[in-house]
């Protein structure tokens, strides 16, 4: 299971990162948009472009080694 995986993600990196689930039935333009033609797709998008792509399920440590990358500095 993804959703799991994606709350703790969103809990850990509070404030760098917004996880936000899309329901690709009711949402078809959106899915189209980002094509997400797989479930799930994890699309990444940083300063409202998209920057990395995650296809299918995957366990935690690749997640975060596709999602750290691409996450804001942490401010001290």
């Amino acid at each position: 299971m993804v959703a799991p995986v994606l709350e703790r993600l969103a809990t850990r990196y509070a404030g760098r990162l917004k996880v936000v689930k899309v329901n690709v039935d009711d949402n078809q333009a959106t899915a189209r948009a980002y094509d997400a033609s797989s479930i799930p797709t994890l699309v990444l998008i940083r300063d409202g472009k998209p920057v990395g792509r995650v296809v299918g399920a995957q366990p935690e440590p690749a997640l975060v080694a596709q999602v750290e990358p691409h996450l804001p500095a942490v401010r001290v």
